[in-house]
């Protein structure tokens, strides 16, 4: 089973501090083609993440100013993280389990990068759905 620091060897994730506005965010996240960006407190450690589902419910449904609003008044704080040591199918496990589409790599309080659903192999994800219908029959 692939280790997540194999998924994201070379990775140059999208990090801006969490006072960086919702509109930059958005600028980044569309040229870059990433959901999602990791948003830093002053001391460089993750304190949220914002993703377009965060731009479209917690910004423009509730009318709120891109240009004015900052990344910590909409992001979600202290999201659950992974250990670039985990494996693709921890990643997956905790990925349904939380309805989450992408989850930070972080050790020791430093961003390793971040994951996605669509950095998995159909054998990762076969085996996911494996377990959970196992599960399903135990009950």
């Amino acid at each position: 089973m692939r280790r997540l620091s194999d998924i994201i060897f070379n990775q140059n994730p999208l990090i801006l501090p969490q006072e960086a506005s919702v509109k930059e965010a958005c600028t980044l996240m569309a040229n870059r083609r990433a959901g999602s960006v990791m948003a830093t407190d002053t001391g460089g450690k993750l304190a949220g993440i914002f993703t377009g589902r965060d731009a479209v419910v917690r910004v423009l449904a509730q009318g709120k100013d891109a240009t004015r609003t900052k990344l910590a008044e909409v992001m979600t704080t202290n999201p659950d993280t992974l250990l670039p040591e985990q494996t693709a199918i921890d990643a997956l496990r905790i990925m349904w389990d939380g309805g989450y589409r992408h989850l930070p790599v972080v050790k020791d309080g430093k961003i390793f990068g971040i994951v996605s659903r669509g950095d998995f192999k159909a054998d990762e994800q076969d085996r996911l759905e494996e377990e959970r219908n196992l599960w399903e029959h135990m009950r």
